[in-house]
């Protein structure tokens, strides 16, 4: 015990230890200060003191949702240039971010060529469910093959995809950039359980009508197809590459000040 902290004071630091009471730990001394400059009742800083533990805690909350769910870059649509693409349905997606499809176990499908901000979008979303309390998880589709293939190889694939039961939202980044072989029947069997059971959003460079193309097999793409599309909000970004928009923005720029 430090000499010049106060008996008291060093009492109400085990007691939060005990009571595990970390933010109460951190902020009674500044709660205490400003209960006596405001002159508080009792009963005031004592909700005072709990208020702020149950913040701290459901700010602790929100950072632990954020790690495990992955996100390649944190994401929100306020961020988002919609001028940019200016045929999406802006309207629609900040409906969407309010997560009533989640409730209803609907899923987001993402369609457009690279660079039209289909994994900002998707990201924005899966961030908002974060903030609202649900469980996501962000995957690119080809780590997801590699995943299942291992788990397979293991014999441990019903108790690897059972791990994912427990999002509320599975976010499937960059279906269609490569075949995916031996892989594409366990992508299949990954979204059936999803089916009914859960929300997905997915994001691809590719119409439905090129599925088949990744997939292999023209069959279980229609069957995937039916599936995902059964209870599916499909966004179009129609458009021009804001990556390559930029680049080329600069390239003008640089040529002018020749």
């Amino acid at each position: 015990m430090s000499e010049s902290m106060d008996p008291r004071e060093a009492m109400v630091d085990i007691y939060c230890k005990q009571l595990k009471l970390p933010g109460l730990k951190v902020s009674f001394r500044e709660l205490a200060r400003d209960a006596m400059t405001q002159n508080q009742t009792p009963t005031s800083f004592l909700a005072a003191c709990l208020a702020k533990e149950v913040e701290l805690r459901a700010q602790k909350r929100l950072t632990t949702r954020v790690n495990q769910a992955r996100f390649s870059e944190i994401k929100t649509l306020e961020s988002f240039e919609f001028t940019s693409i200016p045929k999406l349905p802006r309207t629609k997606i900040v409906s969407l971010a309010e997560c009533t499809f989640i409730k209803d176990r609907e899923n987001i499908i993402c369609v457009g060529q690279s660079g039209t901000g289909k994994t900002h979008i998707a990201t924005a979303i899966g961030v908002s469910a974060v903030q609202q309390g649900y469980r996501v998880r962000f995957i690119k589709v080809y780590d997801l093959i590699q995943e299942l293939l291992r788990a397979e190889s293991d014999y441990r694939l019903p108790r690897y995809l059972k791990t994912w039961s427990k999002y509320d939202l599975i976010i499937l980044d960059e279906l269609g950039y490569i075949n995916l072989g031996t892989g594409s029947p366990l992508l299949f069997q990954f979204c059936s359980e999803r089916y009914e059971r859960g929300s997905l959003i997915i994001t691809t460079n590719l119409d439905f009508s090129r599925w088949g193309e990744v997939f292999g097999d023209n069959v279980l793409t229609v069957a995937l197809l039916d599936r995902l599309t059964h209870h599916a909000h499909v966004i179009p970004f129609l458009g021009e590459s804001y990556r390559f928009k930029e680049s080329r923005d600069k390239l003008d720029t640089k040529t002018d000040d020749k």
